[in-house]
């Protein structure tokens, strides 16, 4: 279970899987965790059961992506706002109302029923039994007829945000800089559950090899209609178990992403220097583009963060990227540690220039443009967080500028659809540097993809029709 977790029950019993869920639900309210990492620790021990497991996902999930549509249905039987309640309160309530608004095979006196043992169980740890009061509401809420959705012609902001589940303030960002319609689209493409999509492993296997091994395990998977390496599996369930992984045939990716190093178009040998690499997805990918040939420094300011791309490197047979700690803003913590992995030439010692001959800086952002694969973080964001991530994204490419060699390229890319982390941040960079020229994503995608390069040249899987998450990427070539 979570750290922390089991100390909101009073009860030493085994815990349920309602148990882990809303021990979890709570501990996301307040973590900066991933609930993908909660969930992982959670499940940790084998006593849990397949179903156990599947129930624990689906209501943590399940509360996240749907909050705020649960929310507006529980406010007509509430008679103070949902928010003033204890967090353990608000999250039991919501675990009962999912289940029965949205899981027909468990039944509504079950929800209830199971829902008030929960109360009954955390009662020591926020002052009061509760379970009465989640009796009453949930009663009350089987009672009370379903009310009609909001009117789009009298707020169509309120309403995407409710029919949807996003946050009020994001959907009418939408709602103002996209028009209605792709507002909508947007906003539902939030609310949906994403596929599992693999990057297969090109140092290891083929894309058909592994399809024929899936399809030898009975496991339903199809190739994926954008990227060349990608897979699609029908059903999720636990990745170390599916055929290849100890084997490192393949990396958990999504689509969009598996384009992005294909923009930046490492050749072997080459020096490249990855920013904020952790987890390692992408310099693992770009390892196998080089044919595990040259050098990838992948700098992450935290050791534990590096830790992940180590492991992955492991499992996936990379042994051409170096982790690097440091601050990728301040380059005289891994300028030094990158010149020592491979020295830059006597000539290009001699002229003073640096031997980086690529560089991907896949930027922190508000990764808006992949809540459905992390619906905490709906709940977690808000507008203010877009300009705090604007200057962090400046500051890593100005760092990074003087590192790349003449001739060389830099990628910035993030899984962000807001213009202020993409298109702002690229153009004030090229602005304040001459030498930095930008080039079309066209001439490096697969065919297919080519329709998600915008008017600007850059990569944008913004609302495409492929259910991709949203990832923006643009290509800069820094002149001689």
């Amino acid at each position: 279970m979570a750290s922390g977790s089991r100390s909101l029950f009073t009860v030493q019993t085994a815990p349920s899987a309602r148990a882990i869920a809303l021990s979890l639900l709570v501990e996301s309210d307040s973590s900066e965790e991933g609930i993908d990492v909660l969930l992982e620790r959670a499940l940790a021990p084998s006593s849990f059961d397949s179903r156990d497991r599947a129930l624990t996902v689906e209501l943590t999930y399940g509360v996240l992506r749907r909050r705020a549509t649960i929310d507006w249905r529980l406010e007509p039987v509430l008679d103070k706002p949902l928010l003033r309640l204890p967090v353990a309160v608000q999250m039991v309530l919501r675990l009962g109302a999912y289940q029965i608004l949205f899981l027909d095979r468990i039944p509504q006196s079950a929800a209830v029923n199971e829902s008030v043992n929960l109360a009954k169980a955390f009662t020591g740890t926020v002052g009061r039994d509760w379970s009465g009061f989640v009796n009453a509401v949930l009663r009350a809420f089987l009672r009370h007829p379903p009310e009609p959705w909001p009117d789009m012609n009298l707020d169509a902001a309120h309403a995407l945000a409710v029919r949807y589940s996003v946050p009020d303030w994001l959907s009418r960002r939408w709602v103002k800089r996209l028009g209605l319609a792709s507002a909508e689209r947007a906003c539902e493409g939030v609310s949906i559950t994403p596929p599992l999509t693999l990057r297969v492993n090109q140092l290891v296997t083929t894309r058909e090899s592994l399809l024929d091994t899936f399809a030898q395990a009975g496991i339903t998977a199809t190739p994926t209609s954008v990227s060349p390496f990608g897979i699609l599996l029908q059903e999720g369930g636990p990745v170390p178990s599916l055929p290849g992984f100890d084997e490192g045939a393949f990396y958990v990716e999504d689509e969009a992403a598996q384009l992005i190093p294909l923009l930046l178009d490492p050749q072997p040998g080459d020096i490249v220097l990855d920013t904020c690499a952790a987890p390692g997805g992408k310099s693992t990918h770009m390892a196998a583009l080089m044919q595990n040939k040259g050098i990838i420094c992948a700098v992450d300011r935290k050791e534990t963060r590096l830790n992940l791309v180590r492991s992955n490197c492991d499992r996936l047979g990379v042994r051409i990227v170096e982790p690097i700690v440091g601050d990728i803003r301040q380059p005289r913590e891994w300028v030094p540690l990158v010149t020592a992995a491979r020295p830059p030439s006597v000539k290009q010692a001699r002229r003073g220039e640096p031997a980086i001959d690529r560089i991907l800086v896949d930027a922190p952002c508000s990764g808006l443009g992949v809540l459905r694969r992390h619906p905490e973080a709906k709940w977690r964001k808000d507008a203010q967080a877009l300009p705090r991530h604007q200057a962090l994204q400046y500051q890593i490419l100005e760092s990074v500028a003087s590192c790349l060699r003449p001739g060389g390229v830099l990628v910035y890319s993030t899984c962000s659809t807001e213009p202020e982390e993409n298109e702002d941040v690229i153009e004030r960079f090229c602005r304040a540097h001459a030498k930095f020229q930008r080039e079309s994503a066209v001439s490096w995608l697969p065919p297919v993809a080519q329709g998600f390069v915008n008017e600007r040249g850059a990569l944008s899987t913004v609302g495409n029709q492929f259910s991709m998450d949203g990832f923006y990427a643009a290509r800069l070539r820094k002149v001689l």
